[in-house]
């Protein structure tokens, strides 16, 4: 198994209670295959956004050269070779 990058993307129901807007987000997630990236997609946005997996619409997964990555750590962790702990 190998680890890929994928780019996400989608709409998120913001403020569903007094004024509902959908906001559009792109995410860039490492993972092994399409179902676990969806998983921490739906983590992710749950947590810093308190936003329910049904109020989230996923348009596209596609996988993306890991240097094609708009996210820093991302593209910090691709190219590491080892993992060095103090």
């Amino acid at each position: 198994m190998e680890v890929k990058t994928y780019r996400v993307t989608g709409y998120m129901l913001i403020s569903h209670d007094r004024y509902p807007t959908w906001q559009r987000f792109t995410k860039d997630v490492r993972g092994i295959s399409e179902k676990e990236v969806l998983e921490k997609v739906y983590s992710i946005l749950g947590s810093n956004h308190k936003v329910k997996r049904y109020h989230i619409r996923i348009e596209r997964i596609e996988e993306i050269d890991p240097s094609a990555s708009r996210d820093t750590f991302i593209r910090q962790v691709a190219n590491a070779e080892r993992i060095v702990k103090p």
